[in-house]
């Protein structure tokens, strides 16, 4: 059948400007291009999408600021071996060392920011500097920002420096500067080394004035301006979260030994920032969109690079603002949503439709959901994802978007959402769709609704001939049985035959880690799930036990059913049980040496077991001595005082126990030593009630003693005789 004609119009385009720009590159392959024909719809789209982003930021020139000479890029080459090595006497060599440095490349800064070789030198200089010759660099480079934020090598100079410059402003605010004028207020220098590092931020904003819409969506310069955004804002910069948004998976890492510690851990909390920064991150914010209307502003949101800025945009907006922004006309969020309220026909509904299986829009859709106002949020959670919510959670990128939803509905809406979710665990979890069901659970718990429902759609899930098989659920093989089928005896729901578990299929460390973590979860919960996974686990033979502790993925879940608090007594002994005549081989394995450290914590309220242990860890000394992770057994175990002071180990343990009513072993033996016959439990109670009732008796006959009759103080008359006797 014959295949309509389409214009390729992205090909074509690039195709036309390579020509137009004298660029030689060859055209790729055919065989590329026919790969991209199931996918002709989604870049008809994105084209779309790409030509009105480029109308709205034309393409900026380039600018060159010359190469360095092999004499110079061989001496910056050897400083920057010498930084990354750290081979400096003391503080004072080293600052010589950086004084010398920057002397040879004074008046060469844009050359080595702009060099391949020799703009990791500039940033390990940057992490290096004090707060003079980070003002130094900054008049270096002023004037010249926008070009260097778009190059490849110099963005990640500018990254750096504004990174490093930012616990100054803080500092510079807090403490009594010479800039103070006599009223209050601040002086802010035009430039030099003496200057508020405050003014050089501002002094680059302004340089970047106009440019920021375009800076949104370019490839380097994108990274450089959500750093320009978290500094005005005063947030943390090192949080697991913020990171994301700041740097690829790809970026490597340039840190140096010896940095200054604290400067980083300034950067791990919140920050104070003068008033200008906040009016300059009010005023980004406004440039950022400004001439974006809803098409235009809903294209960014899948972009690459442009979907984490915007993410970053929202998020500041909200947070820094108050709520009470979304009801401005020109703000993001009602730029994105414009329709009030939001309805299942609405355009809104539709774009947010979109977003939620995007892979890179639902980033975008999770941050929605997190810092929308209460009304928005209400209104998209009812007319939206209310019924949805078992059909976004079956797709990978939705299921995140589902998460969000969970963690911010209340007591009500989330047992709604209970009830519509519990029919699909299994197949949830068939797809691999832990974090929906670990985050199901974790709320369930915080909001105090019963996890029975849960429990009973787990247990069908992995349930075999001789009940849960939680290795199944840790995706746990062992060595002999690698070579059968996993799914061949999948049961699901009693059904067996077709029914197979497409989650064996995917292999992947990752993949084994996050059922791995809902295990941990399911150990936290008191009740059905936690009893799935501990009443399981005792029922394997020792050998399975011992090699999944060996497993790196597989001892966290052991280490956490050790040391729940939701597992009782009996069944953490019957468990450690598993382990006896194993502490050595386990203790120097580099996995199961943490399990053996996690029974210490396990034992709580179970003495003897903690000496029986610590006496199979005492006769293989000789080996856990040779083995680093046997050394770290060896000292957490306290083992040097329980081989030279028993008896003070033996006290120590029992009271980190809680359990003084154990004994142990060394107590029995001499107990044994000195009575022929043990005494029964009664004949104990007995013996010491009568030792009870002696030291009362002695208690009364000392406040006795202790309290004399007071003699009297005059003598008595005596008693008149009465007249009728006489």
């Amino acid at each position: 059948m014959p295949q309509p004609n389409k214009k390729r119009g992205r090909r074509m385009g690039d195709k036309k400007r390579k020509h137009e720009d004298g660029d030689d590159d060859p055209e790729p392959p055919e065989s590329s291009s026919k790969r991209q024909k199931s996918t002709n719809d989604d870049m008809n789209a994105s084209h779309v999408q790409s030509m009105s982003l480029e109308s709205a930021y034309p393409p900026m020139e380039k600018a060159f600021f010359g190469v360095l000479d092999d004499e110079e890029q061989e001496y910056f080459k050897r400083a920057d071996d010498m930084l990354e090595s750290n081979a400096f006497g003391d503080h004072d060599e080293r600052s010589l060392f950086l004084a010398n440095v920057y002397r040879e490349a004074d008046g060469k800064e844009l050359k080595i920011a702009q060099s391949q070789s020799c703009s990791r030198l500039m940033e390990r200089l940057i992490q290096f500097s004090t707060p003079s010759q980070l003002k130094t660099l900054f008049e270096k480079f002023g004037g010249n920002f926008i070009h260097l934020v778009t190059h490849r090598f110099a963005s990640h100079c500018c990254e750096a420096l504004f990174l490093r410059a930012a616990p100054v402003v803080s500092e510079e605010l807090g403490s009594a500067t010479p800039y103070d004028k006599p009223n209050g207020t601040t002086q802010i220098a035009n430039g030099g080394p003496h200057a508020l590092m405050e003014s050089f931020y501002l002094t680059t904003l302004g340089e970047l004035e106009g440019n920021v819409g375009y800076l949104l969506t370019d490839r380097y310069a994108s990274h450089v301006l959500r750093v320009l955004l978290l500094v005005f804002s005063g947030e943390p910069i090192n949080t697991a979260s913020t990171k994301s948004l700041l740097q690829s998976k790809r970026k490597e890492t340039n840190a140096v030994a010896g940095t200054d510690q604290a400067t980083v851990q300034t950067l791990d909390k919140a920050r104070s920032v003068p008033q200008s920064f906040s009016e300059a991150l009010k005023k980004l914010i406004a440039d950022s969109i400004t001439g974006l209307d809803t098409e235009k502003l809903r294209a960014l949101a899948t972009h690459p690079n442009g979907n984490p800025t915007l993410q970053l945009l929202l998020r500041l907006e909200l947070t820094h603002y108050g709520k009470s922004r979304g009801k401005d006309e020109n703000s993001i969020i009602r730029t994105l949503l414009p329709d009030d309220p939001i309805t299942a026909d609405s355009g809104s509904a539709g774009f947010m439709s979109g977003l939620v299986y995007d892979p890179i829009g639902s980033h975008l859709a999770e941050t929605i959901v997190q810092h929308a106002p209460g009304k928005t949020f209400k209104n998209l959670y009812s007319e939206f994802f209310r019924e949805r919510m078992p059909t976004h959670a079956r797709n990978e990128a939705a299921g995140y978007v589902v998460c969000r939803i969970l963690e911010r509905l209340g007591q009500d809406d989330l047992l709604d959402a209970h009830e519509r979710l519990v029919p699909v665990v299994t197949e949830l979890l068939q797809r691999g769709r832990t974090v929906v069901v670990r985050t199901l659970i974790e709320r369930c718990t915080v909001r105090g609704i019963d996890t029975q429902a849960i429990a009973v759609q787990v247990d069908a899930t992995w349930h075999g001939s001789d009940g849960f098989e939680v290795k199944k659920l840790l995706k746990f093989e062992e060595e002999n049985a690698l070579d059968v089928d996993p799914g061949q005896d999948n049961v699901v729901n009693g059904n067996t035959g077709n029914t197979t578990d497409p989650s064996f299929a995917r292999s992947g460390e990752h993949f084994k880690a996050h059922f791995n973590v809902l295990a941990q979860s399911m150990l936290v919960v008191p009740g059905s799930l936690s009893a799935l996974v501990l009443d399981s686990l005792i029922t394997l033979d020792p050998q399975t036990l011992i090699s999944m502790a060996k497993d790196s993925i597989v001892s966290r879940t052991l280490q956490a059913a050790l040391t729940s608090r939701t597992a009782s007594i009996i069944i953490i002994r019957k468990l450690i049980q598993h382990f006896y005549g194993h502490m050595g081989e386990m203790a120097v394995d580099k996995a199961a040496s943490h399990v053996v450290d996690s029974m210490w914590e396990g034992t709580h309220g179970l003495a003897f077991i903690r000496e029986r242990i610590a006496e199979e860890l005492a006769e293989n000394e000789a080996q856990l001595r040779e083995s680093s992770c046997g050394r770290a057994v060896w000292k957490n175990w306290k083992m040097d005082l329980y081989k030279r002071r028993r008896a003070d180990w033996i006290k120590q343990s029992k009271m980190k126990a809680s359990n003084d009513g154990f004994q142990s072993f060394a107590e029995l033996d001499t107990q044994q030593g000195q009575e022929s016959v043990k005494k029964t439990p009664i004949q104990l109670a007995r013996e010491r009630n009568v030792k009870n009732k002696e030291a009362n008796e002695k208690g009364r006959g000392r406040a006795t003693n202790r309290r004399p009759a007071a003699p009297p103080t005059s003598i008595p008359a005596p008693a008149a005789k009465s007249t009728a006797s006489t």
